[in-house]
């Protein structure tokens, strides 16, 4: 095995190698979970180059520079607010989902009109339009370049979202039929189903430590459940229409606005107004600093934050 490059990744704090193994180029993760701005960084170093046989001493000093980065940013305050940045004419449709790639660097739309569409994240600029589908194109996810194939039955009603978890290890499924799944990746095993809302579950999506899975459903409520012990956490309320899509959580409602909750308190931090229809799909970026939403107009706005606007 030959080392090739680093990747820092912000949320959950950690740091991807690129290698190369029989003339193939893989990849591979080193999770930092436990991350504080107190800890000893020499230590979790040591740590690093104990298990890890690709982290030799000529890259010791480059992974060190990237878990100080990542320490900086873990003692960061969250308290940045967003703003409207950009509005995109999308599909001739109306959209049913956003979606950003690991970097955030591009996202993908998918629309009534049965294709998915490919987007540059600063520019705005379309970079590919997918086309296939027979009919309404309602989930959509990025995922590792690795995987299997597998069909995963068992929900009772249309599927209305899908997404992989950070790693891609499990996969979280909402359904018509008012209940989540939760699904090995490897062997495609349904481990559990997520129940307690009312009316159909438009919206489902992991946080990106993949600790906690969040639901948006048309009873008007999101709800918060543990990704380990698949337990509801809290209930958030507060939009005066159904939702399609939720330390952060994000939704959207039918109410034309989009808020940001604190999952700890499931108190409303700020609602995001510019929208003249419904909104029926949003999106964090993995470092936080960004949002996209979709409406019934078929515009596509992203908000960032003034923090990330200053650091330009």
């Amino acid at each position: 095995m030959r080392l090739k490059r680093l990747h820092i990744r912000y949320y959950p704090p950690g740091i991807f190698l690129d290698y190369e193994k029989g003339g193939q180029l893989r990849t591979k993760s080193i999770d930092l979970l436990n991350l504080t701005p107190e800890t000893d960084v020499n230590e979790v170093l040591s740590d690093i180059r104990a298990a890890e046989p690709l982290i030799t001493s000529s890259c010791a000093e480059q992974v060190k520079v990237l878990i100080c980065k990542l320490q900086e940013k873990v003692g960061q305050k969250d308290d940045r607010k967003f703003y409207l940045f950009r509005a995109l004419q999308a599909h001739i449709l109306p959209l049913t989902n956003v979606a950003f790639n690991k970097s955030g660097s591009s996202f993908i739309t998918g629309s009534y009109d049965r294709t998915c569409k490919i987007w540059d994240t600063a520019s705005g600029e379309e970079l590919h339009t997918l086309e296939g589908h027979r009919n309404v194109v309602y989930a959509i996810a990025f995922n590792n370049p690795y995987g299997k194939v597998h069909v995963l039955t068992g929900h009772r009603g249309e599927i209305s979202c899908v997404q992989f978890n950070w790693d891609c290890s499990l996969i979280v499924t909402a359904s018509l039929d008012k209940t989540c799944k939760v699904w090995d990746a490897d062997s495609g095993q349904c481990l559990a189903t997520l129940l307690g809302h009312n009316d159909e579950v438009l919206d489902v999506c992991f946080n990106y430590t993949g600790q906690l899975i969040a639901t948006a459903s048309a009873d008007g409520t999101s709800r918060v459940f543990s990704a380990e012990t698949f337990q509801c956490l809290c209930q958030l309320e507060g939009h005066k229409g159904e939702i399609s899509k939720g330390s952060r959580v994000l939704t959207a409602s039918v109410d034309k606005t989009a808020r940001v909750w604190c999952v700890n308190t499931g108190a409303c931090l700020q609602v995001l107004e510019g929208h003249s229809d419904e909104i029926f799909s949003c999106a964090f970026n993995y470092e936080g600093d960004t949002i996209i939403t979709g409406n019934y107009t078929h515009l596509r706005n992203t908000h960032k934050s003034t923090k990330v606007i200053i650091r330009q």
